[in-house]
């Protein structure tokens, strides 16, 4: 009995067998009985985003998409037309060359002059409107729309710069009527009345249609002082 005992202990004990590795998740996921809540959970939300469309692009809207017709209403419209008759009717007096060369400015022009005529009746007229579209219509937002502040914002600001062709004139102008000096003149007294004629039918036919236009040199300007 004692010398089995003694051969058992002396003999070599069987290696043990390593336990398998735990699959990764990977393998677990192809097996989901496997996988425990959180796992189900993690997998979940993995699948739902990956069945998620990419989201569409956003739809350009650029500043100078102002078709807004359909929103307008026509007393709004009216409002800001007749706006842009105040810089025009306050630099009218720049297109005496021009009216005098060609005379067809003066008969399209004529169903303007009534309004020219009062335009000009006391010299605080021009102070006046002034006061007016910058104080009762610019900053008066729950009487007037966005639409009707921003174009009479515009018509202030293009008034605003008359200013400097007028000092020119009054500083600048020529005494006689010949030489360059006073083509020169002539050149530019005509060239800003055309651009507050082209100011007028572009500004006013616009706001009539409904579509909010931009002009040269004081859309920005008319932009930051519109809320």
């Amino acid at each position: 009995m004692a010398s089995a005992v003694s051969l058992l202990l002396l003999s070599s004990p069987r290696p043990l067998r390593r336990a398998a590795p735990v699959p990764a998740l990977r393998s677990q996921a192809r097996h989901p009985l496997l996988l425990g809540h959180a796992g189900e959970t993690a997998l979940g939300v993995w699948a739902t985003r990956a069945r998620l469309p990419a989201p569409p692009p956003r739809a350009s809207n650029p500043n100078n998409d102002n078709d807004n017709s359909g929103a307008v209403e026509a007393p709004d419209r009216l409002v800001a037309a007749v706006a842009y008759l105040y810089p025009f009717l306050d630099g009218v007096h720049h297109g005496r060359f021009l009216l005098a060369q060609f005379p067809l400015f003066s008969t399209l022009l004529s169903p303007l002059a009534p309004a020219a005529r009062l335009f000009r009746s006391s010299p605080l007229t021009p102070f006046l409107l002034f006061l007016t579209l910058y104080f009762a219509v610019v900053r008066n937002q729950q009487a007037f729309s966005r639409f009707v502040r921003f174009n009479a914002m515009q018509a202030v600001a293009l008034d605003v710069l008359l200013i400097f062709p007028d000092l020119l004139v009054q500083s600048f102008a020529p005494s006689t009527g010949g030489g360059i000096g006073f083509e020169l003149f002539q050149s530019m007294e005509s060239t800003v009345f055309l651009f507050l004629l082209v100011c007028l039918v572009y500004g006013g036919g616009a706001c009539l249609l409904g579509k909010t236009p931009r002009l040269p040199i004081v859309a920005d300007a008319a932009e930051r002082q519109v809320m």
